[in-house]
């Protein structure tokens, strides 16, 4: 980070973005090395799906973080998405390795970038075969078995996401609005699969950011314009 604000940023913005071990590690580097650093300023949001993010039950900043907050709205700067994605039919189970968080009154952090972007469905972008050797392969996308010759699909109003809790668990939940007429597939994989067990306490967490990639695009930019429209004009000359 040090060698990159030295010689690379010049003042510069910055979305830092990561997801699983990746998502862990850029929040501890948000709470160790950028809150309450001049750096912190130059923060136009923290995108860490995949990851707990620790918050007081009712609050948004105080828990792993304590002073990067949830973003609200896609003009808030500085703050922070965070969810893990479950199926709205199958929350997380108590041995979850998600969503739960042990201290008392904290609870996992949930920021839905649909929700934030307006979008009553979710803008995703899924691996046309499939979310990688963990999961099973994706079948054909439509009943008429046409061909998809492209390496991602987009599904138009065929996904939508939604914060929700079970028990302990808080948690982005994915629906699939599946329609007889609609000759697209209903089935979207992305859980974990192991000697042909689904392992429900991962979720979908193969595809966290797939389910909501055009989102977390159109978020990004809509938060760097209000960054930008925040900053002081430059000198002239």
């Amino acid at each position: 980070m040090e060698e990159y604000l030295a010689y690379d940023n010049h003042g510069r913005g910055v979305v830092l973005i990561g997801h699983s071990q990746g998502a862990g590690i850029l929040k501890s580097l948000v709470a160790k090395a950028i809150e309450g650093t001049p750096v912190q300023q130059q923060i136009i949001s923290v995108l860490i799906p995949g990851t707990t993010v620790a918050v007081p039950e009712g609050k948004d900043v105080g828990g792993d973080l304590q002073s990067t907050p949830l973003c609200h709205t896609a003009k808030d700067v500085g703050c922070v998405v965070s969810y893990v994605t479950f199926r709205a039919d199958a929350p997380p189970p108590a041995n979850s390795h998600f969503g739960i968080v042990s201290e008392p009154g904290m609870v996992a952090a949930c920021v839905d970038p649909a929700a934030l972007t307006g979008g009553a469905t979710t803008d995703a972008y899924l691996g046309a075969k499939g979310a990688g050797m963990s999961s099973l392969p994706m079948g054909p996308w439509t009943t008429d078995g046409a061909p998809v010759t492209t390496p991602f699909v987009k599904v138009p109003g065929l996904l939508s996401t939604a914060c929700a809790s079970s028990g302990k668990a808080h948690y982005l939940a994915l629906t699939i609005h599946a329609q007889p007429t609609d000759k697209r597939t209903g089935t979207i994989v992305g859980d974990i699969v192991y000697g042909g067990m689904t392992l429900r306490d991962w979720g979908l967490h193969l595809i966290d950011m797939p389910v909501v990639m055009g989102n977390l695009v159109e978020l990004s930019n809509l938060q760097a314009k209000a960054w930008l429209a925040k900053q002081p004009p430059s000198p002239a000359g």
